[in-house]
């Protein structure tokens, strides 16, 4: 297995992460209830560091699937090279570092994360052209 698909894996693995801290924090302030129910209507909104780490999860769920599918077609392709292990790698390191920048609340780090994530991607993106 590539390191490419070892990182795609891994990405994977924070998104669910992502997932689970964002609902958590959501059902902390929404209520186990509401979270349990059938959820018609308007919820409560979020606040604080719940409604950033659902910004942050939603955030991951916009990039990921650009990042996988470069990633699974330079595997099908078999263009794996340093290269591009280095920019799955910019991209799962960025991304998990974003996850608690954005919690916490540090502006313009964050979108530093962002922006390296995202250099990551286009160098796997790159190995296509």
């Amino acid at each position: 297995m590539n390191v490419e698909l070892k990182i795609l894996a891994w990405s994977v693995c924070l998104g669910l992460v992502s997932v689970l801290i964002a609902a958590t924090l959501g059902t902390s302030q929404r209520g186990l209830a509401w979270n349990a129910g059938n959820r018609d209507g308007e919820p409560k909104p979020l606040t604080g560091a719940a409604a950033r780490a659902r910004r942050a999860s939603n955030n991951f769920l916009e990039t990921f699937p650009f990042f996988a599918a470069a990633v699974l077609a330079v595997t099908l392709i078999k263009g794996s090279s340093p290269h591009t292990a280095l920019g799955a790698q910019l991209y799962f390191w960025a991304r998990l570092a974003y996850l608690p920048i954005y919690i916490i609340g540090i502006p313009y780090v964050r979108t530093l994360a962002w922006a390296v994530s995202l250099c990551g991607l286009l160098m796997v993106l790159g190995a296509l052209f």
